[in-house]
């Protein structure tokens, strides 16, 4: 069988039939053969909207079923999926979408407090000429995440008028569009037979060091190998349930998540927002079986005065990585939560999944490294930095619209230039030693120093800036921002805090701001940030 998510889902459907396929809290239980039927009904809703062949499909949403059914369905109808990180702002998501230039948006109600839409209506009528182009986009689907509440309309005020040939649909305006129309049923499923290996099924976007994100392009059998050698290293099985908190829009969610339950009929358990109390709830009614997340999560669920009262004896899973994780942690892991396997893995967006321990890894080991080669990957280690570089069939096919980005990633002989700095052992594992790039992890979130500092450029009053990571007991890292100020300037931390807040993501937001007269720089003007860091220990 082809190496592509609509055959993959097929194949599922005839294989696990009645099995479940996701158990949504407070949402809907699906069984394969449903999943496909409702995956197919979304399809053909865009198919009806017309959305064509190749099209990029962009979702904003968190994980519930609209996100399964919205990124499969994308997919069913020969679509590009591109994923838009929750936890963005107005312009940022905006950024991504005018950028990918997605011709279809699905966009959550109001969540948490944020009316998604409109705050991207909001950032479109701010946006300089150019920097909101929105013209292809055709199609914009509300989910509605919260239930009875109003989702925003075009009533934004300032916001720019509706187009004439953008559509807007409810979710369920949307399916029912699809499963009423035998043509559209019938085009999506030719769409999708007409998929191959090759086609791109996804664009990931990640930051850079300079700041810009870059849409890492992956193709559908990249997505499916990637999602098989993880399973096949967790021993993942129909038999398994498995509790989804890492965020579908993250390739840890989606591909590592959704994908390796459909490649395996182990069943989506989605956890709308992260909260110790109410997973382990979770784990007790569905009996989860696999549990991955950042070490963060299992700390507060150590460390949770619930935990004695709860049946968390299901547990059989662990995969973590993101962070350098204690031995002490792999040894409560596997003694207090009763799971068989912990294991940690190596990943970045450009390859998804690297390297990753084994079952029977020594806990130590487990601890201490990132694991061996999987998914086909070649590793070694550049002779003068000692740079980790990567190659093999499912390095990404390259950057979305940036071939100088591509060929500086990638070199002559395809080896992927990963920016981190490593060990080898004898046997193989991988040991993350340092980062060359200045990039950090708050709370297993990647957070890039240059895009916090473009944003404090903006701060009238700011001459320059120097952001860092530094220890956090509770997510592991978060941004320090070192801030020098124009002559006759004075600025207090909370207004630069404040001024990051209306602009970047929670976790990007420094959490701590020092003043500085100047800033250590070398003989060629570049800030030394290890000297940064050296003080702030």
């Amino acid at each position: 069988m082809q190496l592509t998510i609509p055959a993959a889902l097929a194949r599922a459907a005839q294989e696990f039939g009645q099995a479940t396929a996701l158990a949504e809290p407070g949402g809907p239980r699906l069984s394969h053969a449903e999943l496909r039927e409702r995956v197919r009904e979304v399809a053909a809703g865009l198919v009806s909207a017309q959305i064509e062949a190749g099209d990029r499909v962009a979702i904003w949403s968190p994980n519930t079923h609209h996100w399964v059914l919205a990124g499969l369905g994308a997919l069913q109808a020969g679509g590009t999926l591109v994923p838009v990180n929750t936890r963005f702002t107005g312009p940022e998501a905006l950024d991504i979408i005018a950028r990918s230039g997605a011709t279809a948006l699905f966009v959550a109600g109001p969540f948490l407090g944020t009316d998604r839409l409109a705050a991207l209506l909001e950032a479109v009528a701010a946006a300089e000429a150019g920097d909101g182009n929105l013209e292809r986009l055709r199609l914009i689907v509300r989910v509605p995440v919260e239930p009875d509440t109003d989702v925003c309309g075009f009533g934004v005020a300032g916001a720019t008028p509706k187009p004439q040939t953008l559509t807007v649909l409810e979710w369920d305006e949307l399916v029912q569009r699809g499963a009423a129309s035998a043509d559209a049923l019938a085009e999506a499923d030719r769409r999708a037979a007409a998929v191959t290996p090759d086609t791109i099924s996804d664009i990931l976007f990640t930051s850079g060091t300079t700041g810009r994100s870059k849409g890492a392009m992956s193709a559908h059998r990249q997505a499916l190998e990637v999602a098989r050698a993880w399973a096949d290293c967790g021993e993942v099985s129909q038999r398994d349930n498995y509790l989804v908190v890492n965020p579908f829009f993250h390739s840890f969610g989606y591909k590592a998540g959704i994908l390796v339950c459909l490649l395996t009929g182990a069943t989506i358990v989605p956890q709308l927002v992260y909260d110790p109390g109410e997973s382990m709830r979770l784990i007790a009614a569905e009996r989860i079986t696999v549990f991955p997340g950042a070490p963060t999560i299992y700390q507060t669920i150590l460390d949770h005065p619930d935990r004695g009262s709860v049946d968390l004896s299901s547990l059989r899973l662990a995969v973590t990585g993101a962070a350098t994780v204690p031995v002490a942690l792999v040894e409560r892991m596997q003694a207090e939560l009763s799971f068989d396997i912990v294991l940690t893995a190596y990943g970045l967006t450009e390859a998804v999944v690297v390297t990753m321990c084994r079952p029977g890894d020594d806990p130590k080991l487990v601890a201490s490294s990132s694991g061996r080669a999987t998914a086909g990957f070649e590793v070694r280690l550049d002779d003068k930095t000692g740079e980790i570089l990567l190659r093999g069939p499912n390095v990404m096919l390259g950057y979305l619209d940036d071939p100088e980005a591509t060929a500086a990633a990638i070199d002559r002989d395809g080896w992927l230039h990963t920016g981190d700095v490593g060990q080898l052992d004898d046997d193989g594992y991988l040991v993350i030693t340092d980062r060359l790039k200045d990039m950090y992890i708050c709370g297993g979130f990647n957070v890039y120093p240059a895009e916090v500092e473009q944003i404090l450029a903006r701060l009238d009053g700011v001459a320059e800036s120097a952001v860092i990571g530094v220890p956090d007991a509770r997510l592991g890292e978060v941004g320090k921002a070192f801030v020098v100020t124009r002559p006759g300037i004075e600025l207090t931390g909370e207004a630069v805090l404040g001024h990051c807040r209306e602009r970047l993501a929670n976790y990007k937001v420094p959490r701590q701001v020092e003043f500085r007269a100047w800033l250590p720089r070398n003989l060629s003007g570049k800030t030394l940030k290890r000297l940064l860091r050296e003080e702030s220990q």
